[in-house]
């Protein structure tokens, strides 16, 4: 090779190597510190592009899940508000078959059924979650629990999945209804003479109809009792449907958390770096950067040699 002084080959190539060396150096060291071997579109569009779009549902996800982890807490409330209500019926389906047995005191008992009613509707009324109630009418005056009867929702909807789909729980009593109302007990109730109406309730029935001493007719105590049954009956339908709306809502959940938790892993596969990989490249890119520095230095002094050529 000859000797120049207007071109150092060798100079210029010991800086090609140092600048890719340094190049490369730089990049090792942004995938360490970020943990990503894709962090940047530049670093890999197509794998950067899929994990955006991973990422996206990822996050819909998170809001799905945040979603159904509302509607597990309002089913579960109205469930437990089902399960008293339930009990307090078999109160009052005991409090009316006592009325059966002469002596006994059908106003007391009427008195008596009449706080059982109250006692159901209280708990209707304070199975509201954020707005929702399943078992309140949003027409009671105290359905609300604290929130504007009108904007109170007896409709409970959460959506099931990324492309939008949605679940809907619906609601016993509708309207101006009272859940007493919409299990029957509190209008339409036969009284003493076998007719209906809507002024009277079973409580009334008892206590006005029959007053303190009369004893009802047999077929009058059957045509109350049957009443209770029936409401009992309702009641246990709609806590076996919000029984049966939970386990979906749970199911959901563990879904949504697998799925995420898939495409999670999904993204690190795409673009985490295998850091122990990462480390060994940083040690020989370090190594060889020294090397292409001191090769430079080599390249730079040969110009001076010609210097001696001339002594």
């Amino acid at each position: 090779m000859s000797l120049s002084i207007n071109t150092n080959t060798s100079a210029m190539v010991a800086l090609e190597s140092l600048n890719s060396t340094t190049n490369e150096l730089d990049s090792t060291e942004n995938t360490i510190s970020t943990g990503q071997k894709v962090s940047t579109a530049s670093d890999n569009p197509a794998a950067y592009a899929i994990a955006q779009t991973m990422n996206g549902n990822i996050s819909g996800l998170s809001a799905v899940s945040d979603g159904l982890s509302f509607a597990a807490e309002v089913v579960s409330t109205t469930t437990s508000a089902a399960s008293s209500i339930i009990s307090t019926l078999q109160l009052i389906q005991a409090a009316v078959t006592s009325v059966g047995q002469t002596g006994i005191d059908t106003a007391t008992v009427g008195t008596e059924v009449e706080g059982y009613l109250d006692e159901i509707n209280t708990y209707a009324r304070d199975a509201t979650m954020n707005g929702v109630n399943l078992l309140a009418g949003t027409g009671d005056a105290a359905s609300a629990n604290g929130v504007q009867s009108a904007t109170l929702s007896n409709t409970l909807q959460y959506v099931t999945g990324l492309q939008g789909s949605v679940g809907t729980v619906s609601s016993v009593a509708t309207g101006a209804e009272a859940l007493t109302t919409a299990l029957g007990l509190t209008s339409s109730i036969l009284t003493a003479g076998g007719s209906t109406t809507s002024a009277t309730d079973l409580a009334a029935t008892l206590s006005a109809v029959f007053g303190s001493s009369v004893t009802p007719s047999a077929t009058d105590l059957q045509s109350m009792i049957q009443s209770v049954q029936s409401a009992i009956t309702t009641m246990t339908g709609y806590a076996s449907k919000f029984a049966a709306a939970s386990n979906t809502i749970t199911g959901m959940e563990s879904y949504s958390a697998n799925l995420s938790d898939s495409l999670t892993s999904g993204v690190g596969a795409l673009t985490d770096a295998d850091m122990a990989a990462e480390s060994a490249k940083l040690t020989s890119l370090q190594t060889k950067q020294s090397l292409a520095i001191s090769s430079l230095s080599v390249a730079k002094s040969s110009s001076q040699n010609i210097l001696t050529l001339f002594r």
